[in-house]
């Protein structure tokens, strides 16, 4: 302890000692009426709340729809050079439902190769479908687990 703590501590017991404080009385026992309080508050306002819900009208059953959520993608490159049969969307892979194949195992007659301008969809839980400017629409469904496509072709 430093020298300023000590003179401050023998000045507090000092002080402490000129001091006539009378004893606090001793506090009068308290009755325990927490426990019957809160059962009547809890009962009043139980029957307040049966009152109040009696007096409103009761409104029928609503059940939301879930909405769905579609997803459109412009600009987006079908691959077709091996032929229309599967498409990666972000990490995940789709395969065709019908799938379209050209000559030779090629992109099919009057669509780009290597790859096919249009919007991807996503209409539904693992669901998707392709459209172009010329018509052309692919649907594709999603291939769980896949982390590749199916083949390759050179």
């Amino acid at each position: 302890m430093t020298e300023v703590e000590n003179r401050l501590r023998q000045a507090f017991h000092a002080f402490a000692d000129t001091v006539d404080v009378e004893p606090a009385p001793a506090p009068a026992p308290r009755r325990r009426l927490a426990g019957p309080l809160v059962a009547a508050a809890a009962t009043v306002l139980a029957a307040g709340v049966i009152v109040v819900l009696a007096a409103q009208p009761v409104p029928p059953a609503v059940v939301p729809l879930p909405t769905p959520t579609v997803v459109s993608l412009p600009n987006f490159a079908l691959l077709t050079h091996c032929g229309v049969d599967e498409a990666k969307i972000g990490i995940q892979f789709y395969e065709a439902e019908t799938p379209l194949v050209g000559p030779a195992q090629s992109a099919p007659a009057d669509w780009d190769n290597p790859y096919q301008e249009g919007t991807m969809t996503l209409d539904a839980p693992g669901s998707a479908v392709f459209r172009d400017y010329h018509g052309h629409e692919v649907r594709f469904r999603l291939r769980p687990g896949a982390t590749e496509f199916k083949r390759l072709c050179d």
